[in-house]
């Protein structure tokens, strides 16, 4: 099957179900289109039973499509970018200190809880495996994955500061989560001595230098847009700023995530204040939305479909692990975001439904599987892409359901602002 083939198939899949959902389900886009991609998937598996030509063949099509590079080397810097583009500036300043310790010290001490609590989890359940890998792992699982709150969060109904939290840290902490990931591959392969200089320096060339190109290419892109006034021409460099930005960025080795997370606010609060019209404005953000709406609806139809390959010897102590692993990761999300209030509460007041709120909130989505699928298969790729795809699948479609309804319930109870 060719690519072009490949996507059509995707497209059709995806457009079905989402008329289907909006139709019938009238679910938020991304969780519906995800649950009933799913469902067609377990369907395929059931049907394979009797036909086992037919789960073949739709196996076959979902084998071709490499969900890493997809999500990674694709979809990611156009939903970054469309999701930092309605990002307010000022909204962000005032929750700086909150995103950058949850986007930093957060991802890193999930990290260690979670694959602490994996190496010791895992024999219970007649697994063995070096405690790097299960790092590994709590550095796949640990950061908030930026489309999928993004998704959700428009229509949970949440307030400003609760929003702005943790859309804040998940634009952010995809970034910090990749490169911990990529540090710990490279020590758990041999590639690189475990050192804190190593550590450092690729921090500062992924992050910091992530964060100074997008600074640098968003500046550039801004200064095109003031010259003209043309939206056909404006809105194209747009997306010339993500394509060439994110391809030049991995180049680089600097990070792409990142780099258009910074792009994304710049052009949308200086760019779209200083630099567009009225009429520049309405386009581009009619674009973005409409890129943003038919890539997160390809994304979470891929999530889906992925059951077709993960579901593969999906014995029942593997669930059961997974179940425990569920929780686990929610437990040391907590622990995580209770760290960071009780750094910040001498200097800003929380309200008391504000951890139970930013942890809940915390979405797990396509990243962590993208990751999972780079795991070597030495490191037990097999068995922490299952547990990864369970706890995605709960958090998107459980935490996603019931964030809006969590937070008006702990409104009510507070009579403020439970994010606070």
């Amino acid at each position: 099957m060719s690519l072009f083939e490949l996507i059509a198939v995707l497209l059709v899949i995806a457009a079905l179900l989402g008329y289907l959902n909006t139709r019938y389900l009238k679910l938020p886009t991304t969780i519906g289109i995800m649950l009933m991609s799913l469902l067609m998937s377990l369907l395929l598996i059931i049907i394979g039973i009797f036909v086992p030509s037919i789960e073949q063949f739709a196996e076959s099509i979902v084998s071709q499509i490499d969900f890493e590079d997809a999500l990674l080397d694709v979809l990611l810097s156009y939903l970054l970018f469309a999701g930092a583009l309605h990002v307010d500036l000022s909204d962000l300043a005032k929750q700086k200190w909150v995103i950058a310790l949850m986007a930093t010290v957060g991802v890193m001490l999930s990290t260690l809880l979670v694959g602490t609590a994996a190496y010791f989890l895992l024999p219970l359940f007649g697994f063995e495996t070096k405690y790097m890998y299960c790092l590994l792992f709590g550095a796949l699982i640990s950061p908030t994955d930026p489309v999928a709150v993004l998704g959700i969060l428009k229509k949970a109904g949440v307030g400003k500061s609760l929003e702005t939290k943790i859309t804040g840290e998940s634009l952010f902490n995809d970034g910090v989560g990749v490169v911990v990931f990529l540090a710990l591959l490279s020590i758990a392969t041999g590639k690189h001595e475990p050192s804190v200089g190593y550590i450092a320096e690729l921090f500062a060339i992924e992050v910091l230098g992530g964060i100074a190109f997008g600074a640098a290419i968003g500046f550039v892109a801004y200064y095109l847009l003031r010259k003209i006034d043309n939206y056909q021409v404006e809105v194209l460099i747009t997306l010339a700023l993500v394509t060439g930005g994110y391809t030049l960025a991995s180049h680089w080795h600097l990070s792409g995530p990142l780099a258009m997370v910074v792009a994304g606010l710049m052009i949308g609060n200086h760019g779209r204040l200083l630099a567009m019209s009225d009429t520049t404005r309405h386009h581009l953000d009619l674009f973005w939305e409409l890129i943003d709406e038919i890539l997160n609806a390809l994304l979470f139809a891929l999530i889906g479909l992925e059951l077709l390959i993960v579901s593969n010897q999906f014995s029942l102590k593997t669930f059961a692990l997974g179940l425990i692993m569920i929780v686990v990761a929610l437990l040391c999300r907590g622990l995580a975001i209770s760290v960071t209030i009780l750094i910040l509460r001498p200097f800003r007041r929380f309200s008391n439904g504000a951890l139970k709120m930013l942890t809940w909130g915390g979405l797990r989505g396509g990243i962590s599987v993208a990751l999972a699928l780079a795991l070597p298969e030495e490191a037990g790729r097999a068995l922490f892409l299952k547990l990864t795809y369970m706890i995605v699948i709960f958090s998107i479609a459980v935490q996603g359901l019931t964030v809006g309804r969590l937070y008006q319930s702990t409104l009510r109870k507070e009579g403020g602002d439970a994010g606070g």
